[in-house]
């Protein structure tokens, strides 16, 4: 089965940076469109970046400029370098994977978690002012 593990959260202060690391296991990792995305306490879980099977980027326009997400692919790891910290981006961050849809030519949906068929558990990220 995939597997999806989430490491690198804690508490930064306003202006710090932090990088996120996701492992996965048990797919062709290549082939997966992969994604982060948040959730803070009371709202609605949001897609933060994307990246494709050709590594393509997407980003929401809240972090756009600040965040940049990644691959290794020797490792299968995915990374999201997280820079210029606000409270704002207080949030369980979560990191996951899917499957290319076929219906759409093989191009993955950017920032959306119905696209998403493996999660990690979240790491909580929490930011100070």
């Amino acid at each position: 089965q995939v597997q999806v593990v989430e490491s690198g959260g804690g508490s930064v202060q306003a202006g710090g940076s932090l990088r996120l690391s996701c492992s996965v296991s048990g797919y062709t990792y290549s082939t997966y469109c992969m994604g982060w995305f948040r959730q803070a306490p009371g709202k609605e879980r949001e897609g933060v970046a994307s990246i494709d099977t050709e590594d393509l980027t997407a980003y929401a326009d809240s972090v756009r400029g600040r965040f940049t997400i990644s691959k290794d692919n020797a490792k299968n790891t995915l990374y999201l370098q997280m820079n210029s910290l606000a409270p704002e981006d207080t949030a369980t961050y979560y990191c996951a994977a899917g499957a290319p849809p076929v219906d759409e030519g093989g191009y993955c949906p950017m920032l959306d978690d119905h696209g998403m068929d493996y999660w990690g558990k979240g790491v909580l990220v929490t930011i100070s002012s």
